[in-house]
């Protein structure tokens, strides 16, 4: 059984920047059935509601900065819920806010908080990891204790198959532990290895040097076993996959490595 596949819009989002209808209707013409949103770049949520009706795409999620959701938890669910996302992402916390971290606790607290008002108009509050969550903190690593210690009926889980495999975990045995729990699951492929500026890659960490061999790549062509990770999707419950890729690569445009994606998801009956 094959999942419906969206797009994090983050992988093409100086398109989306330009021109959000235009955007939505190249991914829609590449074989995306849904979309993850990275910001509204100024569009209304009925009107981006309006656009993907139109085009004929699934409004699923958003990645949505935890501090801006804490500032205005209302009018920040809301307007998603308006577009009709039935997920809301906490996409990336600073090292504060992280497990271990002194703002750690606060982060639990801000998430049950968020995903009861998510709950409360139809919606469900997820966690993307990176690789730092896969750090242990006495026997455990960061992100188990962020799903222990917040319920599973204010978070779930979307899993970042990518970061997970950086992080020294199986990425499809890891989405098989949230079995229940992992209603959509991120597919991001690599080449390389885990270095000290990968985060520059996703424009968060300017300081380090640029001497890794770490890259982002359409999904099918890089380290990731991306047969047995969609085969743990489905198994584990996941309503949709979402392809992401934070960086071009292979001297192609981000408009062609989505694509790339999405045609070797199709290859594989997907």
């Amino acid at each position: 059984m094959a999942l419906p596949v969206a797009v994090q819009l983050y992988s093409i989002r100086d398109e989306v920047a330009k021109d959000m209808k235009a955007a939505l209707i190249k991914v829609k013409e590449m074989g995306y059935q849904g979309v993850e949103f990275a910001g509204l770049f100024g569009n209304k949520p009925a009107d981006i509601k309006a656009m993907c009706a139109e085009i004929g795409l699934v409004p699923i999620s958003a990645h949505v900065p935890i501090d801006e959701m804490v500032k205005a938890p209302e009018e920040t669910v809301s307007a998603y819920a308006e577009i009709g996302c039935k997920f809301i992402v906490v996409p990336y916390v600073i090292e504060e806010r992280r497990p271990g971290g002194s703002k750690f606790e606060q982060t639990l607290e801000d998430m049950k908080m968020i995903g009861a008002l998510a709950k409360d108009k139809g919606m469900t509050l997820l966690y993307h990891n990176h690789d730092f969550e896969f750090v242990k903190i006495d026997g455990t690593y960061g992100l188990d204790l962020i799903y222990q210690k917040v319920p599973a009926d204010l978070l779930q889980t979307e899993i970042d198959t990518c970061w997970a495999n950086v992080g020294g975990e199986n990425p499809a045995k890891y989405v098989l532990k949230y079995t229940g729990r992992a209603p959509v699951v991120h597919l991001k492929d690599f080449a390389g290895s885990k270095s000290e500026n990968m985060y520059e890659l996703i424009g968060i960490d300017k300081k380090a040097e640029k001497t890794n061999t770490f890259e982002f790549r359409p999904v099918g062509f890089g380290n990731q076993n991306i047969p047995d990770i969609l085969d743990a999707s489905v198994k584990a419950g996941a309503g949709w996959v979402v392809v992401e890729q934070d960086q071009p690569s292979m001297g192609k445009t981000p408009l062609e490595c989505v694509k790339i994606a999405r045609d070797y998801l199709k290859l594989l009956g997907w």
